[in-house]
């Protein structure tokens, strides 16, 4: 009876000790905390990672007093990472990886992680290039996470504002223009069109494209056609690894425009596994092998979009539109 009495004492003591030592409900607030979130498909190939850290870079630079987050949507890059990550030996021969690489997260778990941080305000921007399946993925996961909601204050939702930013090649609706944001695009690959022209040659790019989502084969193509217009002196062509237009449809506009030598550049963000084997491999599949078969002279460059700054300040832009649209301050 008397353990009793003391055990019953003591928790007495603990839970009003705690009570008192606690804020009043009514006396709480819930401050707005921003956020940034990168969310990028990811790669594997180390020297590759400059295009998406300098993305990361400029936005750090852009708004130093708010933490800016990378997320890869990939699960099979994201593995690999991990699988890095548990590996003294690479570590070791890799002093260049930044942790954050090396631990990678996917878009959702970063967002707990800020959320559970005290980040209560999150744009999503994603480096993504077209309004793709991964790009779709996301905004799924947005829409869901506004939805959370509380049974009796609103102010202690998850999250009280999340803002997804749009791909490089835009978006559908009339907020912004997807015509403006490939214009745009067309502008800063100016440096493209002005080597071309100096090599006397045409531009085939090589996008991801997707088999099933056919509307990012059809800005693929306006962008081309947009180039063409502004650089009248370049033939401008782009396909993609999957779906339309394929590297078939490359080799018949060059033809149909007596194309003899081409720039061959990834049109991706990183020049990763894509770039260096799809692209520019010495196999008998790869672009430059099949490009070379038909007869043209082909010019290699092997380097992601966001290495260069004015491309990488694209997604710095729209992560800005983003959270101006929804009402967001950075800082």
């Amino acid at each position: 009876m008397r353990r009793f009495v003391v055990f019953f004492f003591a928790l007495h003591l603990v839970f009003f000790g705690n009570v008192a030592s606690s804020p009043a409900s009514g006396e709480y607030k819930v401050e707005p905390k921003n956020a940034i979130v990168l969310a990028m498909f990811g790669t594997t190939v180390e020297p590759a990672l400059d295009g998406l850290l300098n993305i990361r870079t400029q936005l750090m630079e852009k708004y130093p007093h708010t933490p800016v987050r990378v997320a890869f949507t990939s699960n099979i890059i994201r593995k690999t990472w991990q699988q890095r990550a548990q590996d003294p030996a690479y570590i070791k021969a890799h002093p260049e990886i930044i942790s954050e690489i090396l631990h990678v997260k996917t878009p959702l778990a970063t967002i707990a992680d800020l959320q559970n941080e005290g980040y209560n305000t999150i744009v999503v921007q994603p480096t993504h290039i077209s309004m793709g399946e991964e790009f779709l993925d996301l905004h799924t996961y947005v829409d869901a996470l506004l939805s959370m909601g509380t049974v009796k204050k609103e102010h202690y939702k998850p999250s009280q504002k999340i803002a997804l930013g749009r791909p490089a090649l835009g978006t559908y609706g009339t907020q912004h223009p997807y015509a403006e944001d490939i214009a745009r695009i067309a502008k800063v690959l100016a440096p493209d069109a002005q080597r071309a022209k100096a090599e006397k040659a045409g531009i085939v790019y090589m996008g991801h494209g997707n088999d099933y989502f056919p509307g990012s084969g059809g800005a693929y193509l306006e962008l081309a056609a947009k180039m063409r217009v502004m650089y009248p002196d370049v033939v401008t062509t782009i396909g993609c690894v999957e779906g339309y237009p394929g590297i078939e449809d490359v080799l018949e506009m060059l033809r149909l425009h007596q194309v003899k030598k081409v720039i061959l550049k990834p049109f991706m963000v990183v020049a990763g596994d894509h770039t260096l084997n799809d692209m520019s491999g010495d196999e008998e599949d790869s672009w430059k092998s099949i490009l070379i078969k038909n007869g043209f002279e082909v010019i290699v460059v092997n380097e992601g979009l966001g290495e260069h700054d004015n491309f990488a300040r694209i997604f710095v832009d729209n992560a800005i539109d983003a959270a101006t649209d929804a009402g967001i301050t950075l800082n």
